[in-house]
């Protein structure tokens, strides 16, 4: 009788940059895994008969077959397996919650921990990266098949349905408002989270599928939808995602010296503030910050504030640490560089000094009571409690919404309350015909791996509309 195989219940650490010394630099935080700890995880893998895990991916990801091929030393082999679901594998194993997706029903997550199937993803991501005459020797030669689709947006959504409607033959033009590609993964997450080098890897694989990207290109403005429809593309797929940003509608808040968070990030990363003076675009946050929110926006917020110089910055947030909607590892990775978090405290106002600049921000204590709608218990202000905290800058990381550009210049297409898009969750379809929508413009903010996943049935509709 063979002999069981013995599990180890602890997954290998990832290497990280020290704390304190990333604290200060925009360099990637993980490091990655060396070959030798990726062999060691990936032989952690129990090869389940009814793998969960394939079921808790949004782009099925064939995860205990590259996982294998990983133990196997097939690197090729695990590049073709990811990469046949998955066009921007570099990008979900480093921003992807996987722990709340695939490793959250790892069946190992019974007993001990679950697989690191995000840390093996980037692996054999970056893997590829070094050896990208692997990838061009698996590339099937693409017969067109005379059908042309707009893609509006070059995020995580627009991407992957680029891809796999170029590997299905589709002739697929992508339609971007800035002068980069790669929408909220390069103007709205940090460097040190995922580099910029990724994100471009990442587009220039959906390129040299094919796909032609138009920078510059502001749909609603330069070119309506109809338009689009009507200059010989036969169906467009709507995912320029949500970047309007939400604010708190308090006193003072159009101080000098008070961000949104899509504004800060968006200077931070892809006007390349950190690189002052290099590149033209200053931020000066001073010595004291406060970023009002508890999600991953405001973590990216909060460290990129400590990197840019700030001595003291405060994570602001109504609910208790229980509640905050952020990936563990982000609130820790914060919480070890420094950032402080003001739990069950909400601000009431912004304080001016006589140049109409923020110089305080006043704050009051809250309680949990009762759930809400959201089944989390509900914030409430506790009376008597106020207190003001000097502050040389301020960002609210509150969330984001959809433009209405593009809802506004688009005839029969269907609006909900939220101002997003009236879309077919399973087929990505809208009100109007020929048109389909995905990612953060049809759900509001949400995970890049879930646009991921929109944009995936979308082009598999697409495809499916017109075989008939």
């Amino acid at each position: 009788m063979a002999e069981k195989k013995k599990i180890n219940l602890n997954r290998v650490d990832i290497p990280k940059q020290e704390p304190l010394a990333r604290a200060k630099n925009f360099n990637e935080v993980a490091l990655g895994y060396a070959e030798e700890q990726a062999l060691e995880e990936a032989s952690r893998c129990l090869e389940c008969a009814k793998p969960l895990c394939k079921g808790g991916c949004p782009v099925n990801v064939d995860i205990p077959e590259f996982i294998k091929a990983v133990c196997d030393q097939d690197m090729p082999e695990a590049v073709r397996i990811l990469k046949s679901k998955n066009s921007l594998p570099g990008i979900c194993g480093r921003v992807c919650p996987q722990e709340s997706q695939c490793e959250g029903v790892c069946a190992l997550s019974k007993k001990g921990a679950s697989i690191a199937i995000g840390r093996l993803e980037r692996y054999v991501a970056d893997w590829e990266r070094a050896h990208p005459e692997v990838t061009e020797r698996q590339k099937e030669r693409i017969k067109l098949n005379g059908k042309s689709i707009a893609v509006v947006g070059s995020g995580p959504a627009s991407l992957t349905c680029a891809a796999d409607l170029a590997k299905l033959g589709y002739e697929v033009t992508m339609l971007e408002a800035l002068h980069v590609a790669g929408g909220v993964l390069m103007y709205g997450i940090p460097e040190f989270r995922l580099p910029k080098h990724i994100v471009q890897g990442e587009v220039d694989y959906v390129k040299s599928l094919g796909v032609e990207i138009k920078l510059d290109h502001v749909v609603g403005k330069i070119a309506t939808v109809d338009e689009i429809l009507g200059n010989g593309y036969d169906a467009v797929f709507l995912a320029p995602g949500a970047g309007a940003p939400m604010f708190l509608n308090l006193e003072g808040e159009n101080l000098s010296g008070i961000y949104s968070a899509n504004e800060f990030l968006t200077r931070t990363n892809l006007m390349k503030a950190y690189l002052f003076p290099e590149y033209d675009t200053p931020i000066k946050v001073g010595r004291r910050v406060a970023v009002v929110g508890g999600g991953n926006v405001a973590m990216d917020a909060s460290r990129c504030a400590l990197r840019l110089g700030a001595e003291e910055v405060y994570i602001i947030y109504r609910r208790s640490k229980a509640e905050l909607p952020a990936r563990a590892e982000e609130r820790d990775n914060a919480e070890e560089e420094g950032v402080i978090f003001r739990l069950l405290t909400n601000p009431k106002r912004f304080i001016g000094d006589e140049k109409g600049k923020v110089k305080a921000i006043e704050l009051y204590e809250m309680e949990l009571g009762e759930p809400d709608e959201s089944g989390r218990r509900r914030p409430v202000a506790k009376p008597g409690t106020d207190f003001v905290m000097e502050i040389d800058a301020a960002i609210s990381a509150l969330g984001t919404r959809p433009n209405p550009i593009i809802p506004s210049t688009t005839k029969g297409l269907e609006i909900t309350r939220f101002g997003t898009i009236k879309t077919d969750e399973l087929t990505g379809r809208t009100s109007k015909a020929g048109v389909w929508c995905g990612g953060d413009m049809a759900t509001g903010a949400a995970t890049v791996i879930s646009a991921m996943g929109a944009g995936k049935r979308a082009a598999a509709d697409i495809d499916a509309y017109f075989k008939g």
